[in-house]
């Protein structure tokens, strides 16, 4: 199956050699050209698209998008700004219906490039850390235990009040950690909603950043007239937790604490009439390119000894409670917004 015949001229070189070497891999690929049309599929994405005797060559990307205009958009971002796209979750239209799939979209030169379809070793990854991730609960439970002890006797022999209330939010923390050990233990374990306070939340957020080392000045800008949201207030916490402390660890010296009502708010291809919107600001050393599109994807670090799972639970807890968690970033300036929508 050569791509010879179907490859524009212009193109031809460059993206013709480096077809060669993929049109036999396993992975489904194809080749997309700047006018959006297939110019290749290799055999993996041909079974994948369970496309029978159609081969798809010459035929518009825009029968492929399942949630138009997303795909299209995307390849045209890759191309011009020449680097790799990620599409997350994107939906294709198939012969055997709609399949859900994340996408690559790599530029081989500046007119062509290549579509590769990633789903089996998403989905195993994804088990992988899942496994990895109750395995460290069930070992954490002991230690926590040993470490809430020490902390109820500094309780009881301290006398200076800082001391005692300082002792008094290690014992909380802790209860608050052995209880997310045990839901990780608990697969498939679902949110404990209740209405609350979003402000409470993040008041204990700041008390917990300004108890560590190095910690950023926290400022608030609170909308007082915020109704009360339907969450998990210790699964919102420790999302918030996590990118305060992604924050710390960037170099920031200050983080502001914004909290706004938003109105026609969208998550993805779903809109909800109201949401509240967090924005955590921060004077750090921002997201370092090379890790734009891959910031909140598992084991993922931008620091030598990161573990790389804080942001990436951050946007899975967002996401459980109907939201998002985005980004925008520039040295000295990043902003991370965690959006949850509220009911009617």
């Amino acid at each position: 199956m050569s791509p010879r015949s179907h490859m524009p001229s212009a193109a031809a070189s460059h993206a013709e050699a480096a077809w060669a070497m993929f049109e036999q891999c396993a992975t489904a690929m194809a080749l997309v050209d700047d006018g959006l049309i297939i110019r290749s599929i290799n055999q993996g994405l041909h079974d994948w698209l369970g496309g029978g005797a159609r081969n798809w060559r010459g035929e518009s990307l825009a029968l492929l998008d399942a949630k138009p205009p997303s795909l299209s958009d995307a390849v045209v971002r890759a191309l011009k700004q020449e680097r790799r796209v990620w599409l997350r979750e994107a939906r294709l239209r198939t012969a055997i219906g709609d399949r859900e799939a994340d996408l690559a979209l790599s530029p081989l030169d500046a007119r062509t490039l290549l579509l590769e379809v990633q789903t089996t070793p998403v989905e195993h990854s994804g088990l992988r850390l899942s496994e990895s991730l109750r395995g460290f609960a069930h070992e954490v439970k002991g230690p926590l235990a040993g470490v809430r002890g020490a902390a109820q006797l500094l309780q009881r022999r301290v006398e200076a009040a800082d001391l005692t209330e300082l002792a008094g939010l290690i014992v909380t923390e802790v209860d608050r950690l052995a209880a997310l050990s045990d839901r990780l233990l608990k697969v498939g374990a679902k949110p404990r909603l209740a209405r609350i306070n979003i402000h409470e939340v993040i008041e204990r957020v700041a008390a917990l950043v300004a108890a560590e080392a190095d910690a950023p000045q926290i400022r608030r800008d609170y909308d007082p007239s915020l109704p009360a949201v339907t969450a998990d207030a210790d699964r919102l916490l420790q999302a918030l937790l996590n990118l305060a402390r992604n924050a710390a660890e960037a170099g920031a010296r200050q983080l502001s604490v914004r909290t706004r009502a938003e109105h026609g708010s969208r998550f993805g291809d779903r809109g909800t009439r109201f949401a509240v919107r967090i924005d955590l600001v921060d004077d750090g050393r921002g997201v370092p390119a090379v890790l734009a599109e891959t910031l909140f994807e598992p084991l993922v670090s931008g620091r030598a000894d990161g573990t790389g799972l804080g942001l990436a639970i951050a946007r899975e807890i967002a996401r459980e409670h109907g939201g998002e968690l985005s980004y925008v970033s520039r040295p000295g300036a990043t902003v991370f917004t965690l959006q949850l929508p509220l009911a009617e």
